[in-house]
């Protein structure tokens, strides 16, 4: 479960002058639901992921995960109760260390069993879960990261954001990178990770058509608030066309591109 109430993040632009990014944001998630997050650029997309991690800290409101109070906790103990994808496919991996060192790293927060765990039954563990991504990692095991495609190295950070079973995935852009057949697997393995560990998430993205399809709920947002929010039969019943239409309606006035919400 997430749960944001009135969060205010802000910037200084010097001489006195700040940059509203989240204007009293409220949003609240159910556990298991998943959410995909659209809206035009400078929105305040991916700042709301980076609050909810930690990343940046709020100015005011409060942030709660699985109903725990964890505004005032930094990002590494954040990190007991999440997982986070970024869009560069380099960003969640490290290149110099082989593919096994990264997922001992990842495993290092998860469940006691993974940290008490012989050296071999834990090779044994992990090749199992790699061979759930399909492309022969699990013969790789001892290879460095640097040798792996971009869609590998996601498929791996993906793994890794999931295999300390957080409560909370927050994905941003996480396919936007990839070439069409890797985003397309990508996609697939989110949406297994997030039903088999009954995941609840948070999913940025600037594809309209993923955004439908990929979620059971649709938060649109524009200058730090969010202007529109789909779910059941009034999010069935949505498309592209339509989310288009909501949000230059939500705006109060025509967009003279689409693509500004596209971008």
């Amino acid at each position: 479960m997430i749960r944001v109430e009135d969060i205010v993040v802000s910037f200084s632009l010097g001489g006195g002058q700040e940059h509203m990014v989240l204007n009293k944001l409220s949003l609240e998630v159910e556990r298991g639901q998943t959410v995909s997050i659209i809206g035009s650029n400078g929105a305040g997309k991916s700042t709301l992921l980076n609050a909810v991690a930690g990343t940046v800290p709020v100015r005011a409101g409060k942030i709660f995960l699985d109903s725990r109070d964890v505004t005032a906790l930094p990002e590494w103990q954040r990190a007991l109760y999440v997982g986070r994808v970024r869009q560069d496919p380099l960003a969640g991996t490290a290149g110099d260390m082989t593919v096994l060192d990264n997922l001992a790293l990842a495993a290092r927060k998860g469940p006691r069993r993974f940290r008490l765990a012989t050296p071999h039954r834990f090779v044994r563990e992990m090749e199992g879960k790699v061979a759930q991504l399909g492309m022969g990692l699990e013969q790789r095991l001892k290879e460095n990261v640097s040798r792996l495609s971009g869609g590998q190295r996601q498929a791996l950070t993906l793994l890794m954001a999931v295999l300390s079973q957080p409560s909370v995935l927050l994905l941003d852009e996480h396919t936007a990178a990839l070439d069409p057949a890797n985003a397309e697997m990508v996609g697939g393995l989110t949406r297994k990770f997030i039903a088999e560990f009954e995941l609840t998430a948070l999913i940025v993205t600037h594809d309209m058509k993923r955004a439908l399809e990929q979620a059971t709920r649709i938060v649109m947002m524009h200058e730090g608030e969010i202007i529109a929010d789909l779910s059941g039969a009034e999010k069935e019943k949505m498309d592209v066309a339509g989310l288009v239409r909501l949000f230059k309606r939500a705006r109060g006035a025509e967009y003279a591109e689409d693509r500004d919400l596209l971008s």
